[in-house]
């Protein structure tokens, strides 16, 4: 006799996907499913703050770091939440430019994305993200990038205290449940008012907004991007997946998990709320917390649909060699060509 319960989730994945299917059977893809799937998607990610907070910024820091200054800024994105942002200004003397919302994924918070120190002074080594922020203000990309609420400064106290290294992923997960709420909500929330952010800047061409997120950070960026169309182009890096294959296989961040969310999709259909918009995907080949073989099985999926909407031509891939972490062989320059044209 078995006592585990292995069998019990195996069970219940497959009789929720197939009711999923089978509501969904004759009208894929049209335009009253989408609706019901950003529905869906919404009421998942929990609910928002009604109010709105004016957002404030202040500028604390500027620094010239020799291709682009670094502007360190604050702005409120709810009551008493004040938020630290990294601004990475070209220095091509243009005026105004593109903008990029960078969303950083699990590790030291926004300083990760630029391959920075905490004093400030640039690593000898790029880390899993690759400088991508740094690589986008180079190709005439204004960048921004928020702390992301439970990494760096944004943590809880007690675990800033406890080890420079924990995330407060899990505590405030736990706790945010209790109200409604969902850290993948809040973050979310929080990338749609730096949207606000970026909108309201001079040097901003706020018609050519576009977001690069990787790992929880491609969570982050793909959920904004389906539900604010202010976002011209996207890419994911290192997190487009199935939530079967990925979320569902093995240990993940509570970070990733969405309540109720798999009875109304799965992760591509949620993406695929981005097109007919530009998106890009990039993921390792042997990252072993998104497996490839599922990567593929979103691209096919999402090519589907972008084909379906006659858009085929916006939808990107990558699948390079390399783990789990920022490639940018192809999505730098894709992402600063979407933004200029």
């Amino acid at each position: 006799m078995k006592w585990t319960t292995d069998e019990f989730l195996k069970r219940l994945y497959e009789e929720t996907e197939k009711e999923r299917l089978k509501q969904r059977s004759g009208k894929k893809h049209s335009g009253v499913d989408r609706q019901e799937l950003c529905g869906r998607l919404k009421q998942a990610l929990g609910s928002f703050p009604e109010a709105v907070t004016p957002l404030q910024p202040i500028v604390l820091e500027t620094k010239d770091y020799g291709d682009y200054y670094l502007e360190h800024i604050q702005y409120s994105t709810m009551e008493s939440v004040n938020v630290p942002v990294m601004v990475l200004v070209p220095k091509d003397g243009k005026g105004s430019w593109p903008a990029v919302l960078a969303c950083h994924g699990h590790g030291n918070g926004q300083r990760d994305a630029v391959g920075l120190a905490p004093n400030g002074s640039v690593l000898g080594e790029p880390g899993i993200h690759n400088r991508f922020a740094v690589e986008l203000v180079k190709r005439g990309l204004l960048v921004v990038i928020p702390e992301i609420m439970g990494f760096g400064v944004r943590r809880m106290a007690e675990e800033i205290q406890a080890n420079p290294n924990y995330s407060s992923c899990g505590t405030l997960s736990s706790q945010l449940l209790m109200f409604g709420r969902t850290l993948a909500g809040m973050r979310v929330y929080e990338a749609i008012r730096a949207l606000d952010y970026i909108q309201s800047r001079d040097d901003v061409i706020a018609s050519r907004i576009g977001i690069f997120g990787f790992s929880g950070g491609g969570l982050i960026s793909a959920f904004t991007a389906g539900l604010d169309d202010r976002i011209k182009a996207a890419v994911l890096a290192g997190w487009t997946n199935t939530f079967r294959g990925s979320i569902l296989a093995m240990h993940h961040c509570i970070d990733n998990y969405l309540p109720g969310i798999l009875p109304g999709a799965e992760q591509p259909e949620l993406i695929s709320l981005i097109a007919p918009r530009n998106l890009f995907v990039e993921s390792g080949e042997n990252d072993p917390i998104f497996p490839v073989e599922h990567v593929r099985e979103a691209i096919a999926e999402l090519k589907e649909i972008y084909n379906g909407m006659n858009a085929l031509d916006y939808f990107q891939s990558d699948i390079f060699p390399g783990s789990h972490e920022i490639s940018g062989r192809k999505s730098f320059d894709w992402l600063a060509e979407c933004l200029r044209s």
